[in-house]
């Protein structure tokens, strides 16, 4: 039996290739149908409904309260689905830190809704500034810590400028993402050359996550969702500082504390949590869950820069995937069918 720490992917990660995922993946029709029921409830169309859609729809389909249950279901589907994997711990991208919190069983699979779907709505209504990404790699996915160093100094700069407003909000392998009002987005953007012909990217429906300007999203979660939600882990987590979270020895109200609070406001270093993963638990395999296939590079390039098993580029790693494929994305079915079955 092969072991694994499971990655699960956050926002921006549903996309219209994905349409039909949770039609085709989710096995649990039960625990589907109480999704939503639960959406219906507060007024939401259902995960079926949105999903099942004849055509995919940006407005609606990004938006964060949309988005991020479409995502935590496919999430939790796919974790479902693992066979004859022995699993080491569970950590995630920013929203893919709630889905994380239900595969390890720290939260039910319908308190992980309940949070994800709670707080997903908030970001939504609030929608408090934005978000770009950009890359301080460049195509052959060397380390290049000196242009990382250049882009955050940029970005320091420019959040002294009057009502400009401009910070890390996720360190994502080989990329930056930047949050912050329009004036500072606007100045990063204007600031730096094209990279990749794509970068700088403004991401579509996304609020200024993991920063200070979301602490009033934080405090109506906190008092919207209670600690008892929150219970033992039964598989170690790794969060968005890389601390790790054991089972029975799991403070949960620091737990909920940390996911309300810092987790909302303070920048959310994937990098390090996937460096973590890599030396604390040395796994055989890194599961990406679905839905999508976009956070597989950034796991290869936080591998790369943590210099998991020697790898120092783009090269190196495509080498040794073909040669024994370690890093699996459920989102593509040729490598789901590795840790599934199906």
């Amino acid at each position: 039996m092969k072991t694994a720490v499971v990655i699960c992917p956050g926002r921006g990660t549903y996309g219209k290739a994905e349409l039909g995922t949770l039609a085709r993946h989710f096995k649990n029709r039960a625990l589907l149908a109480d999704f939503d029921a639960r959406r219906s409830a507060s007024g939401q169309e259902t995960l079926t409904a949105l999903d099942g859609a004849a055509t995919y729809s940006v407005a609606k389909n990004t938006r964060g309260d949309n988005a991020s249950a479409l995502i935590y279901a496919a999430t939790i589907a796919d974790f479902a689905a693992l066979q004859d994997i022995e699993i080491l711990a569970v950590t995630g991208n920013s929203m893919g830190w709630y889905s994380a919190l239900a595969c390890a069983g720290a939260l039910s699979a319908q308190n992980g809704f309940e949070v994800v779907n709670t707080m997903g709505s908030l970001m939504q209504q609030h929608l408090i500034g934005g978000q770009l990404i950009h890359p301080f790699m460049d195509d052959t996915w060397q380390n290049n810590p000196a242009q990382k160093t250049a882009l955050l100094a940029l970005m320091t700069e420019i959040n002294t400028r009057p009502d400009h407003i401009l910070a890390l909000s996720i360190d994502l392998g080989g990329m930056l993402v930047l949050a912050g009002n329009d004036a500072g987005l606007t100045a990063f953007e204007a600031a730096v050359p094209q990279a990749q012909a794509r970068f700088p990217m403004r991401l579509a429906n996304h609020a200024a996550f993991h920063t200070a300007l979301q602490a009033p999203v934080a405090a109506i979660g906190r008092a919207q969702l209670s600690a008892n939600l929150f219970a033992q882990p039964k598989h170690p987590l790794i969060d968005g500082r890389g601390a790790i979270w054991w089972p029975h020895a799991t403070d949960t109200a620091a737990l909920w504390a940390y996911t309300l609070g810092h987790q909302v406001t303070e920048p959310y270093d994937f990098t390090h949590a996937i460096t973590v993963a890599a030396r604390e638990f040395a796994p055989d395999l890194f599961i990406i869950t679905g839905p999508g296939t976009t956070l597989g590079g950034a796991t290869a390039q936080s591998l790369i820069i943590a210099n998991w098993q020697g790898m120092a580029s783009k090269s190196d790693f495509q080498t040794a995937q073909q040669l024994a494929p370690f890093l699996i994305s459920m989102g593509m079915d040729d490598q789901r069918r590795h840790v599934t079955g199906e």
